[in-house]
């Protein structure tokens, strides 16, 4: 698989690629491979925190979606130059405590990054799917 086949700075159902595929392209490619298996969690806050771990945010991630925000741009971005990024973030809850609003305003966090990392030229693809 090919990231160049892939628009850069986006946020899409990852129903045509691999978890694999996608991991060994961002790895022969430099970039950041970034994954959640969110399948054991079932509200908002579980989300976040599952997140929160699988990235490996600082113990200080206040586990709120502009906190998600900054850990996925400005933190990073000061720790030095970014070759890009490519996030799965895998089997999204799909139940009245992670409704449809909910998921859609954590999915927004990452279109924003997308268009924070598109600024400075740098791809940011992400891919979710869900329960």
């Amino acid at each position: 698989m090919e990231l160049q086949t892939i628009r850069p700075n986006i946020v899409q159902s990852i129903r045509a690629y691999r978890v694999e595929d996608l991991m060994q392209a961002a790895e022969s490619t430099g970039q950041h491979f970034l994954y959640a298996n969110l399948s054991d969690v079932q509200s908002k806050q579980e989300v976040l925190e599952a997140i929160a771990t699988a990235f490996l945010f600082p113990a200080h991630f206040g586990k709120n979606l502009d906190a998600l925000y900054d850990c996925m741009t400005d933190l990073v971005h000061k720790s030095g130059s970014q070759p890009g990024f490519v996030v799965v973030l895998e089997q999204l809850p799909d139940n009245p405590r992670f409704d449809r609003e909910a998921r859609e305003q954590l999915l927004d966090v990452f279109r924003d990054a997308a268009d924070y990392w598109g600024d400075r030229r740098i791809p940011f693809r992400c891919f979710y799917s869900f329960q």
